[in-house]
Parts: structure tokens; C-alpha cells; sequence
């Protein structure tokens, strides 16, 4: 929804970088696990849950070793962190069509920051990869250096102070309803992205 938008209405624009800035496949990283554990992607996709070690992973309170060892058990396959962290990082794949000229634009008529549900071997591959891209955030938040993670109301809060503008004035793009829902019960202005054209009619819609 953009009718709540006009210009001069938000002085930040924040982005989630998963399916917003940066196109993910999860079905690449379950087909690279299966190549290397010789069964069926359709099997490890079925085992594969968002448990606590996934969230502490994002958070930082385990590292890259720690997880994959969880996952060794909770897959039951037999990888090494090697072969974990190549299918691990085969989720990107590539940018977004059409975002790089979009956040050309805006930036330069306000600032930009971005805030990802992410982990250390996913930040030490996208930041290298696509650090042109990034670079037109003047901050990249990532849950495993706050220590918090989207939908959690201490996420959006630490964002915002660390911004130091009112959330009123922050409008915040995500591909996740649970994280809009959570963006605007901290107070921010929120876009459902399903699209790269979501994210060109909200900036119409300010003046951009």
C-alpha cells in the first residue's frame, strides 16, 4: 500500500536485502547439499526447519561451524563445512531485476540503509559479491552483529536509534509479512515487496 505516501512523508528509506535487493533461491542451496550427500533435494528440504540453532546462527550467538555441525544432524548427512558453505551460499543468485537503478535514485535524494535477517558466512559472501551494490547503504544492519533479529520489536528499535531519526519518518521495504507487521507495530511506514515494481511505485508515490 502506498496511498499513505506522499513526498516529504519518510526521511529514510531501510531495505531488507533477501528478495529485495538480492534475488535468493533456497532450492539451490538444498540441491548442492543433495549432489554431495548423493539423495534427493526434495528429502533435505523436508528435514530442514528453522530451529534454534538457524536463529542463534542469525544472531551471532553461534558461529558458521556451530551450525553446520547442527546441521549434520538434523539433515543426517555427512558434509563437510567446506560443502556446507558452498551450497549454503549458493541461495544468491544475483540482484534483484531492476533495483541497482532504482537505489541509484534514491540515493541520491535521502539516505538509505538496509537491515537483514542474515549469518557471518552469508554476510562474507554478499558484502564481497555485490559490495557495489551495497554501497549505495549508508549502514547494512545485520541481525548476527545487533544480536536481534526481524519480526522482534528489539530489532526494529536498535535500528531506528541507530539511525536517529522517528520511526514515523522511516519507510521500511521487506519480502515478509510477519516483518512488515513488526516494522509497523514499532511505528514505521512498511511496503510488502513482492516485486522490484513494489519498490518503484512507493518511490513514485514520495517524489523519486
Amino acid at each position: 500500500m502506498t496511498s499513505h505516501l506522499s513526498p516529504d512523508s519518510v526521511d529514510v528509506l531501510l531495505f531488507d536485502i533477501g528478495r529485495v535487493v538480492l534475488d535468493i533461491d533456497f532450492d539451490k542451496v538444498m540441491a548442492h547439499w543433495a549432489q554431495h550427500a548423493g539423495c534427493a533435494p526434495a528429502e533435505l528440504a523436508g528435514r530442514f526447519v528453522v530451529d534454534d540453532s538457524f536463529k542463534h546462527h542469525e544472531i551471532g550467538r553461534i558461529d558458521d561451524a556451530a551450525f553446520f555441525d547442527n546441521l549434520r544432524r538434523t539433515l543426517d548427512i555427512d558434509l563437510t563445512d567446506a560443502q556446507f558453505l558452498e551450497g549454503w551460499n549458493a541461495i544468491f543468485t544475483g540482484e534483484m531485476p531492476g533495483i541497482a537503478p532504482l537505489l541509484a535514485t534514491a540515493a541520491k535524494r535521502m539516505p538509505l540503509y538496509a537491515f537483514s535477517n542474515t549469518n557471518p558466512a552469508h554476510v562474507a559472501h554478499f558484502s564481497v559479491i555485490h559490495a557495489e551494490l551495497l554501497g549505495h547503504f549508508r549502514t547494512v544492519f545485520l541481525s548476527s552483529t545487533i544480536g536481534h533479529r526481524k519480526p522482534d520489536a528489539a530489532a526494529y528499535d536498535h535500528v531506528v536509534e541507530a539511525i536517529g531519526v522517528p520511526a514515523s519518518r522511516i519507510l521500511f521495504f521487506d519480502d515478509l509479512t510477519a516483518n512488515i507487521e513488526g516494522a509497523r507495530a514499532r511505528g514505521l511506514h512498511a511496503i510488502h515487496v513482492t516485486s522490484t515494481d513494489d519498490v518503484a511505485r512507493a518511490l513514485t508515490a514520495l517524489g523519486i
